[in-house]
């Protein structure tokens, strides 16, 4: 029996029976992605905030609906985010194209600027632990990115 939650894996996968290296797994992404957090440019954003520019410039622009949704938050708690963020001139609301009474977010070029500053700055941190490996542990791990990038989207 698996221990990842029933519609969690690809049907056509073979089912997860390895509980401890599924625990293990969680375990090292969590404490890597902590680390990771701890990279940041700017202290004065919050992780949610952060995590609200990358998926504006992952997808491009939405309304706030749409990122609440894709932050898995409340639409009110993105209000406030949103609000936030244009303070700061991060994002700018603008009109939606078919609906008068809804807004669209798009970040700014200071955003894209911050940002790129802090996947330049969170590469150059993994890339000093990668240092620390082998050349075989580097190549499992090279080949296992995309692995990792698949279930962080599933």
């Amino acid at each position: 029996m698996s221990d990842l939650p029933q519609g969690a894996a690809d049907a056509t996968a073979p089912p997860v029976t390895d509980a401890a290296a599924v625990d293990a797994l969680r375990s090292a992404v969590m404490r890597l992605g902590r680390r990771l957090k701890h990279q940041r440019v700017d202290e004065s954003l919050s992780p949610t905030e952060m995590s609200v520019l990358g998926t504006l410039a992952r997808c491009g622009s939405a309304t706030p609906g749409e990122l609440a949704r894709k932050e898995h938050v409340q639409p009110p708690s993105m209000t406030r985010i949103v609000a936030l963020l244009e303070a700061k001139g991060l994002v700018r609301l603008e009109p939606h194209p078919d609906d008068r009474r809804q807004k669209v977010v798009t970040q700014t070029g200071r955003a894209e600027a911050m940002l790129e500053e802090s996947r330049r700055k969170r590469n150059v941190w993994l890339a000093g632990l990668a240092e620390g490996l082998d050349a075989d542990e580097w190549a499992r791990l090279r080949a296992a990115a995309p692995v990792l990038e698949k279930l962080a989207h599933l």
